[in-house]
Parts: C-alpha cells; sequence; structure tokens
C-alpha cells in the first residue's frame, strides 16, 4: 500500500480545525493544518496535497482567493469547500471556481468522508 492521501485543511476556526484532523486521522489520512490562506498557499508550493478542506470566510485572504489561486496552478488539488454561511450564491461561485463538493457546517462525517474519498479517487 502506498502513502495515505495527504488532505489539507483551511479553517481560521481552531477547534473545527483539530476536530477535523483527528477525524481524517482516525480514517487513514495524512492530515496537514493551517489557519491562514497565506499559509496554505505558500505550504502548496512545496507539499502535493491529495484534497483541500477549505473554509470560505476567513480573515485575510478568503477562500475564494485561496481557490483561486490553487486554481492557476498547473496541477491543482480538489477543494472540498465547508461553509458555515447558507448562502446559495457563495456555493455557486465556488463551484463556479471549480471547487470539487461544498458542504454546510456542522458537516455530517459520513458525507465528508465520502466526498474525500470520490476527491481523492479522482
Amino acid at each position: 500500500m502506498g502513502r495515505p492521501n495527504l488532505i489539507a485543511i483551511l479553517d481560521d476556526e481552531e477547534d473545527f480545525r483539530r476536530a477535523l484532523a483527528r477525524l481524517l486521522k482516525a480514517h487513514g489520512y495524512a492530515v496537514v493544518s493551517f489557519a491562514s490562506g497565506e499559509e496554505l498557499i505558500a505550504e502548496s508550493l512545496q507539499s502535493k496535497f491529495d484534497c483541500v478542506l477549505l473554509d470560505l470566510h476567513m480573515p485575510g485572504m478568503s477562500g475564494f482567493d485561496v481557490l483561486a489561486e490553487l486554481r492557476r496552478r498547473p496541477t491543482s488539488p480538489p477543494v472540498i469547500i465547508i461553509t458555515g454561511h447558507d448562502d446559495t450564491e457563495f456555493v455557486e461561485r465556488a463551484l463556479e471556481l471549480n471547487a470539487f463538493d461544498c458542504q454546510r457546517k456542522p458537516v455530517g462525517a459520513p458525507a465528508l468522508l465520502a466526498a474525500i474519498e470520490r476527491a481523492c479517487a479522482r
């Protein structure tokens, strides 16, 4: 068996990042977490993520900015949006930027794990 899939988590809520990381590690994923878009973008030049879990609304670089920056690269990982905002306009905009999937907080573990599995299988 090869290396575990590497999942990047970007969310400004530390408790949420920690809980997601625990869930993913328990299911065999390698996880790296970021509190800001700038941190993730800098690290993505060094690491090849198999999937990115991305919050849209953050201070500094927004999730939309991060998604657009990742999409400008020759190889771009699938991005799953996780948002607490129940606004279809935000979801539509993310999907227009080629987000792989969109999940609303509070996110259900089975649905999220299934989306990650599909994204990593691409």
